[in-house]
């Protein structure tokens, strides 16, 4: 006997390694339990259908209770697997039929696992008899996962407790795996209370279409419950026919009214119309497959070939008169039964006070006739659906701002009481369709910046647009004539959707605003809602639990991974934003990736550190400060043009992506892209105001007085420029220090960067007496301390003595053997290194990944940890 932590609960017995653990080692389903004995002193024995297990417990007592628990629980179990077999027999022991499944290697395991994701849980298995059985490892709660892929064949879901390195046959299965699981993760961090509450029906318990239990999707204008896999049959068939919503992730959509329309009609009463002779060798079961389900829902909902025909099909004129009649009354199967035979929703009814069906409903106090109708008008068209427009498409697939007047359909739109409406003229009482504001999830007003020319002359172009996202995954498209009218209109919607705690967002010029999930801090569980705001390179967001809105300078951010969730590394904190819908999430990924780089070529519009530097500077100073301090000529000799010119393009794309790594990048080619930046740089460093005053400064002969015109001058320039300027002469003064090898002292560098940081031909001596100046008088100038002096030294000499040992070839005192884990604690994850006093972080991590033949790929990141296990710390 092994000594082994044991859990039950509803659905499964499993057991652990310890108490501590989170995932189990075995997991039993109650449902494939058949007995419970006991078979001797404090041991007993569980019978599943192929297997048994044999338990003892501490004592006689804890046995007894064990065996009743289990008994107890087993029988009630079998009761409820009985009355659902009886609707849809299951061939195994899973209580959800899986979403995905198949073998996949796991790092950790010498052979392959069966996994499968089913509904918001991923189970792994020893093999696919195991998985027929339902005898499992253990499962992973998906509300906690996230997932990511890492390589052509591998995967990694990571949870707050271990992270499962996956890897498929290929890449194409990989695929298939990644968006498995992202949709399970979406379903976990989804609200069941609609569900439960659809549910409460017995016949909405199981898919109207092919009786899978618990399904979890609905087309609101059928008023049938689904499953998951007819729900995306169902989508093909177009939002003409039918409207598939989620019962757990489209909650907005969920009225009161909705809700006891599917308690009134439901599986029961629409099957009763729509399935009323459906041959029995026609049906589909949970196991049919996709192409079988297809062709049975299009003959069931498109052709109609199963419904109950209504005595008066084929006489228009007679089904639209007994439409206005039933809309009256509180018979919802019989005007079920007349609009699917062909009476028109918006016939006339001859009262010009209640022109329509719906008015007639209204009129006569009948809530659930009026929802009934208003999810089966047909939707209008608006100002054009997303999908039909021409031009030349962005990155994300939204489209294009420059687009032709033909392509629009002029409409009379209103805003009231929560609905935007669109008419076919001013004098139309009836809307051709409404968009309800609750519905709307982000409102966009494209830019122009970057846009190719139009085709189209000025007098057809429509250039004044904002696009509208709902949460259906529907895009609408709005034209003006002019911009104005456009903003009057965002915020006018914006007010009318936005929570009010984020109203603040409102008085924001912004491009995109809307709702997305996020998650960061310490709980990373469970994901908020807030309120996000895209206004120039700054992230405005009102967090669920704060008062204010925060911006976020995204061009401060120190990574962006993009994937689903999307990633943002902020200053001392990382966020994680989540779309539930890919059409508006893919256009806020593109935004804040647009937004987070370098928009022009002044210094203000580069990608930023904390400190105001641009990132292209920092990258370049750091690199020559570890790789070149000590060589030769530096800056004053020239690198390869070619390499200067591509890495100089590289940096401006985006310099947050860029690594300079010594043996890969050389030192001259590096400081040269450093020079060309400065050379090339729009307004300069000292900018065009100013730059002359700093030029007249130098004919001052009294030193205190020329540091203190420059010290007044350092103070008119912006943020930017000034932080700029103070790291890179805080740089040449670093540089001259080592004069004595590198040949470079200050005068020698004041010829390179005068003409450079002036953009002059360097005739002018002026331009280098200012850098001369600059770096002598380093201290005063830019006011730096004795500490921060003194911490520049220790930095100096820490990189020379590094260099130096690694130069030198000898093994350095200090070299010790340490014990590294790779991602957990265990034994066969320990690798021992031989640490010496240079070695640095990254080259430890690469050490490590190369013994465990692990390939590290462009958007890894790896982070190296050290415990001290005494302090816990």
């Amino acid at each position: 006997y092994q000594k082994r932590w044991v859990k039950l609960d509803a659905d499964y017995l499993r057991y652990f390694d310890s108490e501590k653990d989170a995932y189990s080692k075995r997991l039993i389903p109650v449902s494939s339990i058949s007995r419970v004995a006991g078979v001797g002193d404090q041991k007993f024995e569980v019978v599943t259908n192929n297997r048994n297990f044999v338990f003892r417990a501490e004592s006689d007592a804890d046995r007894n209770e064990w065996i009743r628990t289990l008994q107890q629980i087993a029988e009630e179990r079998k009761s409820k697997a009985l009355e659902r077999t009886l609707v849809s027999p299951t061939a195994n022991g899973a209580a959800d039929p899986a979403d995905k499944s198949g073998f996949l290697e796991l790092r950790g395991f010498k052979h392959k696992l069966f996994v499968a994701v089913a509904g918001d849980k991923v189970f792994l298995y020893k093999n696919a008899e195991d998985y027929r059985l339902g005898i499992g490892i253990t499962y992973i709660e998906m509300n906690v996962g996230n997932v990511k892929e890492v390589d052509r064949r591998g995967f990694d879901l990571t949870t707050p407790y271990r992270i499962f390195s996956f890897f498929a046959d290929s890449d194409q299965e990989k695929e298939e795996w990644v968006e498995a699981m992202q949709q399970s993760i979406a379903e976990a961090l989804s609200n069941s209370e609609v569900a439960e509450r659809i549910w409460a029906v017995e016949s909405n318990r199981f898919c109207a279409d092919c009786g899978s239990p618990k399904p979890d999707w609905a087309s609101i204008n059928l008023c049938v419950v689904i499953c998951k896999r007819c729900a995306g049959e169902h989508r093909g068939l177009g939002p003409g026919i039918t409207k598939v919503r989620s019962l757990k992730m489209d909650r907005k959509v969920w009225t009161e009214e909705l809700i006891e329309l599917f308690h009134q009609i439901g599986n029961a009463v629409a099957n009763q119309f729509w399935a009323a002779n459906v041959p029995p060798s026609e049906a589909i079961t949970p196991t049919s497959g996709s192409q079988e389900r297809r062709r049975f829902l299009i003959t069931k909902y498109r052709e109609g070939k199963y419904r109950r025909y209504h005595p008066l099909f084929g006489n228009q004129e007679e089904l639209d008169r007994a439409l206005c009649a039933a809309v009256t009354t509180s018979d919802l199967a019989e005007t079920q039964a007349l609009l699917f035979c062909g009476a028109a929703v918006s016939c006339a009814t001859g009262d010009p006070q209640c022109p329509t069906p719906l008015a007639l409903a209204e009129k006569s106090g009948q809530r659930l006739q009026m929802e009934f109708l208003l999810h089966n008008r047909t939707s209008g068209k608006g100002w054009l659906g997303w999908w039909a427009t021409s031009g030349w498409p962005e990155p994300a697939g939204l489209p294009s701002t420059i687009l032709c007047r033909a392509e629009f359909s002029r409409r009379w739109c209103t805003l009231q009481d929560g609905v935007l409406s669109y008419y076919e003229n001013d004098r139309n009482a009836v809307p051709n369709g409404e968009i309800k504001v609750e519905e709307i999830v982000c409102l966009l007003r494209p830019t122009t910046r970057g846009r190719p020319g139009s085709p189209f002359p000025p007098s057809c172009r429509i250039e004044s647009t904002f696009e509208v996202y709902i949460e259906s995954e529907r895009l609408y498209l709005f034209g003006l004539e002019s911009p104005n009218p456009v903003r009057e209109w965002l915020k006018s919607i914006a007010k009318s959707f936005v929570h009010p705690r984020a109203e603040e967002l409102l008085a924001l010029d912004f491009e995109r605003i809307g709702r997305l999930h996020y998650k960061g801090g310490l709980n990373l569980e469970r994901a908020k809602e807030g309120w996000f705001a895209l206004a120039g390179s700054a992230l405005h967001v009102c967090f669920e639990d704060s008062e204010r809105q925060e911006p976020l300078q995204l061009r401060k951010l120190q990574e962006l991974c993009a994937w689903s969730p999307a990633e943002a590394g902020l200053a001392g904190r990382t966020l994680y934003i989540q779309g539930e819908r890919k059409l508006d999430f893919l256009g806020w990924v593109h935004a804040i990736q647009k937004a987070a780089g370098s928009s022009g070529d002044t210094l203000s519009e580069q990608q930023l550190t904390e400190s105001d530097v641009p990132l292209l500077v920092d990258r370049c100073i750091d690199y020559i400060t570890q790789c070149g301090l000590t060589s030769e000529g530096i800056y004053r000799k020239s690198g390869q043009n070619s390499k200067t010119t591509s890495l100089l393009e590289m940096l401006r794309r985006d310099a947050r992506s860029v690594r300079l790594k010594e043996g890969e990048h050389q030192v001259d080619d590096v400081a040269n892209t450093l020079k060309r930046f400065f050379r090339d740089l729009g307004d300069g460093l000292f900018t065009g105001q100013w730059g002359q005053d700093w030029l007249r400064a130098t004919a001052l002969e009294d030193e205190e007085a020329k540091i203190g015109e420059y010290r007044r001058l350092l103070g008119t320039l912006p943020t930017v420029n000034r932080a700029t300027l103070k790291a890179l002469i805080n740089h040449l003064f670093r540089v001259q220090r080592f004069s004595g090898e590198n040949q470079m002292n200050t005068h020698n560098l004041a010829i390179v960067f005068g003409p450079t940081l002036f953009q002059t031909d360097g005739k002018d001596y002026k331009a280098g007496r200012v850098v001369e100046d600059l770096i002598n008088h380093y201290v005063k100038i830019f006011n730096v301390n004795d500490q921060e002096m003194k911490k520049q030294q220790d930095e100096i000499m820490a990189i020379m003595k590094m260099r130096e040992a690694a130069s030198s070839g000898t093994q350095q005192a200090g070299d010790f053997i340490c014990t590294v884990y790779l991602e957990e604690k265990k034994t066969e994850a320990e690798q021992h290194v031989k640490i010496p006093a240079t070695m640095t972080a990254e080259e430890l991590t690469f050490e490590i990944l190369d013994r465990r033949k692990i390939v590290m790929k462009e958007k890894d990141y790896w982070s190296c940890f050290e415990v001290n296990e005494r302090e816990e710390a």
